[in-house]
């Protein structure tokens, strides 16, 4: 697969790698050179693989907000 380097050096990242590599609008990559060759791999998203992992009884918020306004207001004197 080819590529055009523009006037302002950007490219297109072919469809069939871009579906390969899951990657959408507003993802990172990381350019490397090793050994006169160039490398090209997405950024990953690390806090994303703890989804879920941490289970959590569901919180009255409306408490939590108080309980954050009073460490707020002592941390603040």
């Amino acid at each position: 697969m080819k590529s055009k380097i523009t006037s302002k050096f950007q490219i297109t990242i072919p469809k069939d790698i871009r579906d390969r590599l899951n990657l959408h609008v507003s993802d990172s990559i990381e350019w490397k050179i090793e050994k006169n060759r160039i490398l090209v791999k997405p950024v990953n998203k690390p806090f994303l693989k703890y989804k879920g992992s941490i289970k959590i009884d569901s919180g009255n918020i409306k408490e939590d907000i108080l309980k954050a306004r009073k460490i707020r207001v002592l941390k603040n004197k």
